[in-house]
């Protein structure tokens, strides 16, 4: 595989910018950003047929993005192509500025590698239809490996645009407009106490842009200056650490919502009044009730690792249809699509990590975007006297959850990890107390009995690395270790598979 090849991350482009980890090269540099530079716009050109494009590239606040971006955007003039700068920006507002009225760009570039170290760095790439497929990318790789670029005579133009300010005023006017208060239009959020923990990303806009003109008070908002070296916590929503913090943060400061976002914005979780996290399942279960609402009977799309407890919440409770999906936000994004397609209408696919997408917003998945229609409800229902967490009164929740880790120790892990799904799915379908999930996409997910754990697991194969997530939850204190336990003697069977996690749990 050529150096390149390995910088592919499914529909993303990421590596190593930086030395400083051990063992960790860097792989990440100017002139290959460069070069997917060119590609990018060889294979736009032969999309859009224009001679002469406009690109926008932003980054977040990584230590390299300065550097990738400068060089990114020489890559883009020297075909003669216009550039604009957009410094700290958001993936979400990056794919705005081709669609938003009076910007229209024909293609963006976003440069972040979402919550990942310091060191590491990567490419997102946008037309008008939204983020560029696997396939795609490929594409691009191959183009840049030719590296046959017929360099302009006249380089193209750059000039530097904020555009945040711009897209923060499109989420703005959603909100407004979305509450209609007509008493107080233009600063509806006036009486909340709302705070923000951007983790030194590049969410930190959010408070200055979005709350304030709104009304909000937003004292005790933290970490939203933009700082590469990620000095507070991992800016990533599904950070235990990064959790904990806004959780206090929201207490202490007696605040009506706590909201988080990661790196780069197109994620987000809340915690409500009582500090209790509004992420994983109950992020799910609250823009269900909220989507629902507003379209009786849509279809929820999520990943495959959702409780029973948020299908029987959807379902039951709702009304909706709870369609569960592979890993990877752009699978559960693209099903979403394709059951539209079908006549079967969905207006909301989100995944447990925080990546929400909405079909009234080009389906991107959008943290800020997530965000801004649970404040619409919170302010809707403070005029019934109600706050947020009521809408997820009625979610049960497992007593016990755990996601373990077990490293293919073979060179082609794909192959192994596949006979070890095949083969345990035909012992599960043996087995009287194991009751295999009659729709699945992805790994095999099965079911067990009170006597057996009461509750479930899913094993999977990582969409990338050598390695085999495993999901167990249960109803019962203890469960979770009763279900390892039935696996862990079926695993062990297994000489490349890694099960010392497991083992280590269960000792």
């Amino acid at each position: 595989m050529s150096s390149l090849k390995k910088l592919q991350n499914g529909s993303d482009i990421r590596g190593i910018a930086l030395e400083g980890v051990e063992n960790e090269a860097v792989n990440l540099t100017e002139d290959i950003a460069r070069t997917l530079a060119g590609a990018f716009c060889v294979w736009l050109k032969e999309k859009t047929n224009n001679a002469n494009m406009r690109i926008s590239i932003g980054c977040d606040s990584r230590l390299s993005g300065g550097m990738l971006k400068k060089a990114f955007i020489e890559g883009v003039t020297s075909l003669g192509n216009d550039a604009s700068d957009f410094g700290l920006a958001s993936t979400p507002a990056m794919f705005m500025s081709t669609v938003l009225e009076g910007y229209e760009y024909d293609g963006a570039v976003m440069i972040t590698a979402s919550h990942l170290p310091f060191n590491r760095n990567g490419f997102k790439f946008f037309t008008r239809d939204g983020g560029l497929e696997k396939q795609d990318i490929a594409k691009i790789i191959e183009i840049a490996e030719a590296a046959k670029f017929n360099k302009a005579e006249k380089a193209g133009n750059v000039d530097s645009i904020d555009f945040m300010s711009a897209y923060s005023a499109y989420i703005v006017d959603k909100i407004r407009f979305g509450i209609n208060d007509k008493d107080n239009f233009e600063k509806p959020l006036c009486g909340f106490k709302i705070i923000v923990d951007a983790g030194n990303g590049a969410g930190g806009f959010f408070v200055e842009k979005v709350l304030k003109p709104l009304g909000a008070d937003t004292e005790g908002s933290q970490f939203l200056d933009p700082d590469g070296h990620f000095p507070n916590h991992i800016p990533n929503p599904e950070d235990k650490k990064a959790m904990e913090s806004i959780c206090s943060a929201t207490l202490e400061n007696k605040a009506d919502l706590g909201i988080i976002f990661d790196t780069d914005v197109d994620r987000s979780s809340a915690v409500d009044k009582n500090g209790k996290e509004i992420n994983r399942n109950r992020i799910i279960a609250l823009m269900s009730s909220i989507v629902l609402a507003e379209h009786a009977s849509s279809v929820i799309v999520t990943d495959s690792i959702t409780s029973d407890e948020l299908k029987e919440f959807i379902e039951s409770k709702l009304g909706g249809i709870h369609h569960r999906f592979k890993r990877g936000y752009k699978n559960v994004i693209n099903e979403a699509v394709r059951l539209g397609v079908e006549g079967k209408e969905s207006w909301l696919a989100i995944e447990t990590s925080g990546h929400g997408a909405l079909k009234e917003n080009f389906f991107l998945d959008d943290g800020a975007y997530l965000i801004a229609k649970i404040l619409i409800k919170m302010a809707l229902l403070r005029k019934e006297g109600k706050t947020i967490d009521s809408l997820l009164s009625e979610l049960k929740e497992p007593k016990e959850a755990k996601e373990f880790r077990l490293n293919i120790l073979c060179d082609d892990f794909k192959t192994y990890g596949n006979m070890i799904i095949e083969k345990l799915t035909e012992y599960a379908e043996q087995k009287q107390e194991l009751k295999p999930a009659q729709q699945n996409f992805e790994g095999i997910r099965v079911s067990l009995d009170n006597e057996n754990g009461d509750g479930w697991f899913l094993l999977r194969l990582s969409l990338h690395d050598p390695l085999m997530p495993l999901n167990i939850e249960s109803r019962k204190e203890g469960g979770v270790k009763q279900i390892a336990n039935t696996l862990l003697n079926f695993l062990k069977g297994f000489d490349e598979l890694d099960v010392s996690t497991l083992e280590m749990f269960l000792n």
